[in-house]
This record gives structure tokens, C-alpha cells and sequence, in this order.
């Protein structure tokens, strides 16, 4: 039987850390159904201590001790939380003493520094980055000189979330290209991309889950039928491998996988905003 425990991700700011760190301790731990609640800007004390009753309301409805954690940065506020009962995890916590021993200075707790507006010239990067991958997705635009990456594969393959995810959190100009039918003829590069064989990244996918998701988007059509996706794909994965094109199959790989294997295969270094 699943042991359902509530959880609360608490946050002066947005709460996209709290929430961003603890899926990640989460998903080590099977056996429970986690119901998680993001709270974001509780920035002053009546804040919290509504956000204190919920989270005690949550456990006595469950009868578990609720699991919090907390990316705020006003200690004042952690010790209302914590009358809640709740066990308190402060993402900060293990951190901030290593460091401020290590610089010798004492941290500056400062709200909003990491997903605020507080480098434009790093926020207009990444809007000018997303702009790109729009106004370049599946192959509306054809001048590529300006792309850091562009990704080849037939339709549905995840081109497009991918490119949007690297614009949105790398600042990458990302680009994609479909293989077209007129494409998939030839073992050989489309003329388009072949002066830009450096930014090139072939993306593939188990041809019955491209069934699957063609299907949701045209059912029974051609497009969806299960041998159209078998031959693109196969004509698409022989292309790549004749041009020596890097490849990752997307059937089983997250965007966020795809998107640092795509870095680190073409060797770009960005830093995730």
C-alpha cells in the first residue's frame, strides 16, 4: 500500500529552486505518493504563518509528519514554518557556512537572484534566444548562419521542446530542421544544411512510440501509419550515420537529457540560467 505524505515547497522568491531541488531528492525514494504544493513569495511574516496552518492542516488530514522545503532566505521566516511541525529542509542550509568559510565573507540574503531580472544583458539573451528557435522551428526559417545548434529529424521527434528548452534555460540559438520525404531520398544531407555540418545534431525515436504521438496528432493517416515511421526513421538513421552526424534517440531521454548531451557533444558552454 502507497504512504502518501504531503509536501510543501516554500519560497520568498518563486519557489522554482525549492521545488527544482527537492523533485530531485524525491525521486530517489519510491513507495510513497508525494502531494506536492508550491508556495511561492511568502516574503513577510503573515505570509508564513498562513502558510504554516496549511501545511499543519496537511498533516493532521494525513496523519504524517509533512515534509517542507524552504529556499527562504529570511531566517525569521523558516522559524514560523517550522511551527508547523513539519520537517523543515533548507536547501540552503548545507551550503552557506562551507562557503562563507571558504570566501571569508558572509552571505548577502538577498531575495530573487537566481530566476529574478537582475542581469539584463544574461534576460535579453535568453529572449533573443527564444525568438531565434520560434522564428526557426521546423524549418520556417532557412538562414542558419546565426544558429549555435540545429537539430535534424523527421517530424515529431522532439525538435521543437527541445530547442524552446535550451533556448529558454541556455540561452542557446537553437534551430531544427524536419526531414522532409524529398529528404529521406537520398542517404545524404539536404544542400541546406551541408554548410553548417558543425552545428548539425540528429535526434531519432523508436518508430512505434513516433506511431503513438503522430497518431494523437492525425489519427489514422498515413502520417501515423506505423510502416511510414519505421521508413523515415531507419532512412533518417542511415543519413546521420553516413554523414557521421551525432545522434541520440529521443524514445526514452528527457528533454533536459537531450538538451546536455546536445552541449556537450557539440561543446558548448553555457551556464543554466
Amino acid at each position: 500500500m502507497t504512504t502518501i505524505r504531503p509536501v510543501f515547497y516554500v519560497s520568498d522568491g518563486t519557489g522554482i529552486t525549492a521545488e527544482t531541488i527537492g523533485h530531485s531528492l524525491l525521486t530517489q525514494f519510491s513507495g510513497f505518493s508525494f502531494i506536492t504544493d508550491r508556495m511561492s513569495f511568502v516574503d513577510d511574516p503573515e505570509k508564513a504563518r498562513e502558510a504554516c496552518e496549511r501545511i499543519r492542516a496537511a498533516g493532521e488530514r494525513y496523519q504524517v509528519r509533512p515534509i517542507v522545503v524552504s529556499s527562504c532566505v529570511d531566517s525569521g521566516l523558516s522559524i514560523i514554518l517550522a511551527e508547523s511541525g513539519g520537517l523543515m529542509l533548507d536547501v540552503f542550509a548545507p551550503f552557506i557556512e562551507p562557503l562563507e568559510r571558504e570566501l571569508a565573507v558572509n552571505r548577502h540574503s538577498r531575495v530573487g537572484q537566481a530566476h529574478g531580472m537582475v542581469d539584463f544583458e544574461t534576460y535579453h539573451r535568453r529572449i533573443n534566444a527564444m525568438n531565434f528557435a520560434l522564428s526557426h522551428d521546423d524549418g520556417i526559417a532557412i538562414n542558419y548562419d546565426d544558429a549555435d545548434v540545429i537539430l535534424v529529424a523527421v517530424s515529431r521527434a522532439g525538435k521543437t521542446p527541445t530547442c524552446i528548452y535550451l533556448a529558454l534555460h541556455f540561452g542557446v540559438r537553437a534551430a531544427n530542421y524536419p526531414l522532409t520525404d524529398e529528404d529521406l531520398e537520398s542517404d545524404r544531407l539536404p544542400p541546406r544544411l551541408r554548410p553548417y555540418r558543425q552545428k548539425l545534431f540528429g535526434l531519432t525515436i523508436d518508430p512505434d512510440r513516433l506511431q503513438q504521438i503522430r497518431q494523437e496528432r492525425r489519427p489514422n493517416s498515413r502520417y501515423a501509419n506505423l510502416d511510414t515511421c519505421r521508413r523515415e526513421v531507419a532512412a533518417a538513421e542511415t543519413m546521420f550515420r553516413m554523414e557521421r552526424i551525432p545522434t541520440l534517440s529521443t524514445t526514452h531521454t528527457s528533454i533536459e537529457e537531450i538538451s546536455s548531451k546536445v552541449l556537450a557533444t557539440l561543446g558548448l558552454q553555457r551556464e543554466l540560467y
